[in-house]
C-alpha cells in the first residue's frame, strides 16, 4: 500500500514521546511513520522471521526494538505503551486469533492510550482479487486447517474492541478503491506456492494453476476498501 496511508492513519493521534507498538511489524512502514512522528520508543512485534530482520536491517535507530514473538502473548509489559498500531495485521488473523490479540493488545496499553487500526473491507465477491484469495483460504484450509485470511468490516472491529473497553472516535477511508498492484498480487501467490507445497502433487499442481490464473487476472485491479479506526483506552473505569 503506497507509504502515506500510514501517515493519514497517524496524522490525529499524539505520536511525539510516545511508546509505540506496531503490532505486525509488516516490511516497516507503520514504524517508519512512528519514528518520523517522534516516538520515543517503538517496539515493532512480528512473528515472522523474514518481517524481523527486514525491519531490523531498514532502521538504525536506538528508538526501535524489533521482537519476534505471538501477538497473543508479547513479551511487553502491561500498561506500558502509550500508542498501538495494527496495520494491515487482522486480515489474516482468524477470528479466535483476533480475539486473542485485541485482548493483548489491551493488556499492555496504559490507560489514555490510543490505538489505530488500519484493515481492509471484505471484498466484493465477484471481484477478480476476491477469487485469488478463495484459492489462498482453501490451501489454507487443506493444509493448516484454518483460513489463511479473513476481511473484517470496520463495525465488526469496532465491537472487538469495545469489548475490551476501547472508545471509538473516528473511522475514515485511507483508500476506495483499493489499488491491488502487482507486487501485491505476486506476494499472494507466492503464499499460496508455499502453502501447497506439502500437500499432494495432483491436488498442489491444481491449486496452484488455479492461483496462476486468477492471479492474471487480479493484477493490477483495483477495488474495494482499507479503513482506519481511531480509538482510545478511558483513563478510568467507565
Amino acid at each position: 500500500m503506497p507509504a502515506d496511508t500510514v501517515r493519514e492513519a497517524l496524522a490525529d493521534r499524539s505520536v511525539e514521546e510516545a511508546v509505540c507498538l506496531e503490532a505486525g511489524a509488516g516490511s516497516g512502514r507503520m514504524t517508519a511513520a512512528l519514528l518520523e512522528a517522534g516516538a520515543r520508543t517503538v517496539h515493532a512485534v512480528t512473528d515472522d522471521p523474514d518481517h524481523a530482520r527486514a525491519v531490523r536491517e531498514r532502521f538504525d535507530d536506538g528508538r526501535l526494538t524489533v521482537l519476534r514473538a505471538d501477538l497473543r502473548a508479547t513479551p511487553l509489559p502491561a500498561d506500558s505503551v502509550d500508542v498501538v498500531t495494527a496495520h494491515a495485521l487482522f486480515n489474516v488473523l482468524s477470528p479466535a486469533a483476533a480475539t486473542a490479540v485485541a485482548a493483548e493488545l489491551t493488556r499492555v496499553a496504559r490507560p489514555g492510550a490510543d490505538l489505530v487500526v488500519d484493515d481492509y473491507a471484505p471484498v466484493p465477491a465477484t471481484a477478480p482479487v476476491r477469487r485469488l484469495f478463495a484459492v489462498e483460504n482453501a490451501a489454507a484450509e487443506l493444509a493448516c486447517g484454518e483460513p489463511a485470511l479473513t476481511f473484517y468490516p470496520a463495525a465488526g472491529l469496532r465491537r472487538l474492541f469495545a469489548g475490551h473497553g476501547w472508545r471509538h472516535d473516528r473511522t475514515r477511508t485511507l483508500l476506495d478503491p483499493v489499488p491491488w498492484r502487482g507486487d501485491l498480487v505476486d506476494a499472494h501467490l507466492s503464499v499460496i506456492g508455499e502453502t501447497v507445497a506439502g500437500l499432494e502433487d495432483g491436488l498442489a499442481d491444481r491449486l496452484l494453476g488455479t492461483a496462476r490464473r486468477r492471479a492474471d487476472a487480479a493484477r493490477d485491479t483495483s477495488v474495494g476498501e482499507m479503513y482506519s479506526l481511531g480509538l482510545s483506552l478511558p483513563t478510568a473505569p467507565g
